[in-house]
């Protein structure tokens, strides 16, 4: 009697949970060693480190964007379309709620899907720690469909400018939160601007755009260390960025931002970029332990505390680290936690011991658009953190993205998207128009 293929269930197709489904997909699913699902409630895949320059127009989403069943297909690995509700442990199954079209229809009913191994790798979503109006007036750039949503209406707020002159004032952007999104849409929100400009959009030049960016704590990119922060900073105000530090929201309405000090920030248009927290549903989903901002609790060998056959990886962990503090919420967290786990659950299958995930920090780098890019690199070579900036920068910036594209697809079809990249920006706008 054949024995049953073990069912790995990866729950997430971000930058961790794709990864891991392709390597895994290599290793076990071509060669019918165990059976590989993917679960996302999206159709496609998107690196989200590349959401702000979706947002305003730099980025064609439809060129960079991965088919999630295409790719299923060619590396392995089935994919299921849907939103985890639930687990049972004692089951071992998952379950996916109904799927419905725009018109209500239903057309996938709730299902279950049976695991051996879980691995929940949902990401992050922004935290508005309940500041009153942000949900209803501020828009938060978590996933392709909220950065395409900021897209048309950053357009019409352009497009109403450069009908009437200027006459209504100048078009006022704000984005709450210093970190490494907030910092770089402030950069990007004025390459479009001048790539509007370029496309005919009568008056609209960096005077008639105001953005102020808002962070609640001593300075901006305060996870980088304070020369990188400072480097940003200047960088932003020559732009002409207004950057608030030490500025409290405490409400937003229609028209603007209210600030603990009583001041109002005026704004046309509002970005809520502050702060990090799992998906509100996984609090204590399946009874796993969960902390105050409903990441999974993990062992050393990102196993969660409550039960060794569900991992958890990337932003919805919560990962101790053994000098203290806990593994940042990063992309290139993800990417090495993703290794760990793919290898300790190969370990676990063999009967053989695992592997604490121990995080390194390669150092981080931040894109203020064309006009600069900042960072450090941490590393042996180094001998600890170096400062890099300028064109050196932006290039290990790129080579980041191209790490993740590699890890997906291999060298050589890494090489032909790059081709095409370069053709698509000679024949393509450079900016999206629409």
């Amino acid at each position: 009697m054949t024995t049953p293929l073990k069912k790995i269930v990866i729950v997430g197709g971000g930058a961790g949970g794709l990864e891991m489904a392709t390597q895994l997909g290599h290793k076990l699913g071509r060669k019918k060693k165990a059976k590989i699902t993917l679960v996302d409630r999206n159709h496609s895949h998107l690196w989200k480190p590349l959401l702000h320059e979706v947002a305003t127009g730099s980025l064609d989403e439809g060129v960079d964007a991965l088919s999630y069943l295409a790719h299923a297909r060619n590396h392995g690995f089935q994919f299921q379309l849907g939103s985890v509700m639930d687990i049972d442990r004692e089951a071992k199954t998952i379950t996916i709620a109904e799927l419905r079209d725009e018109k209500g229809e239903l057309l996938v009913p709730e299902r279950k899907i049976a695991y051996d191994t879980l691995v929940m790798a949902l990401g992050s979503t922004s935290n508005d720690f309940n500041t009153p109006g942000v949900k209803e007036h501020c828009i938060f750039l978590d996933n392709p469909h909220q950065a395409r949503r900021f897209h048309q209406e950053m357009l019409n707020l352009f497009l109403k400018y450069s009908a009437n002159l200027g006459a209504n004032g100048k078009v006022n952007i704000a984005i709450v939160g210093g970190g490494a999104t907030g910092v770089e849409l402030s950069a990007e929100l004025h390459n479009a601007v001048k790539q509007l400009h370029s496309y005919g959009y009568k008056g609209l030049t960096n005077d008639a755009l105001n953005v102020t960016l808002v962070e609640a704590g001593e300075r901006i990119l305060p996870a980088l260390p304070p020369r990188i922060s400072s480097a940003a900073h200047n960088e932003l105000t020559k732009l002409g960025v207004r950057v608030l530090t030490q500025t409290m929201v405490t409400s937003a309405d229609e028209g603007g931002l209210h600030t603990k000090e009583g001041k109002y920030i005026q704004a046309d248009l509002m970005v809520w970029a502050a702060g990090i927290k799992a998906p509100d549903f996984m609090k204590e989903i399946g009874g796993l332990e969960t902390n105050r901002i409903n990441q999974l609790v993990v062992e050393p060998t990102l196993q969660t505390t409550r039960d060794p056959d569900i991992y958890a990886i990337g932003d919805c962990a919560s990962c101790a680290r053994p000098e203290g503090g806990f593994v940042p919420p990063r992309a290139q967290a993800a990417h090495q936690m993703a290794t760990c786990a793919m290898n300790n659950i190969l370990a676990q299958m063999n009967g053989k011991p695992l592997k604490a995930y121990q995080y390194k920090d390669h150092g981080s780098l931040v894109s203020l658009s064309n006009f600069s890019t900042v960072g450090s690199l941490m590393g042996n070579l180094t001998r600890g953190s170096m400062m890099i900036e300028g064109r050196i920068a932006r290039f290990v910036y790129i080579s980041l993205y191209r790490m993740h594209q590699i890890a997906l697809h291999g060298y050589f079809k890494t090489g032909l998207m790059m081709l095409v990249g370069s053709i698509n920006r000679v024949i393509r706008p450079r900016l999206k128009l629409h």
